[in-house]
């Protein structure tokens, strides 16, 4: 989804105990802690939006500064 949301290529690895941390540039842009023990994940438009926050780009995939 982030590809197709975003434009952007994302790998996702596994932690100990089901956790899901999102990293964009080594930077914890997302972290699941210790609710993904009792299986709960963040949804999908929290990830895209912190990761598209990070990368400065907007939902469209189109840089803020071309808006």
């Amino acid at each position: 989804m982030l590809r197709e949301d975003l434009g952007i290529d994302v790998a996702l690895e596994p932690g100990p105990y089901g956790s899901l941390n999102v990293r964009v540039d080594d930077e914890v842009v997302v972290d699941s802690g210790a609710l993904a023990f009792l299986g709960v994940l963040p949804g999908l438009n929290l990830i895209r939006s912190r990761v598209a926050e990070r990368l400065g780009i907007s939902h469209a995939g189109e840089s803020p500064r071309d808006a």
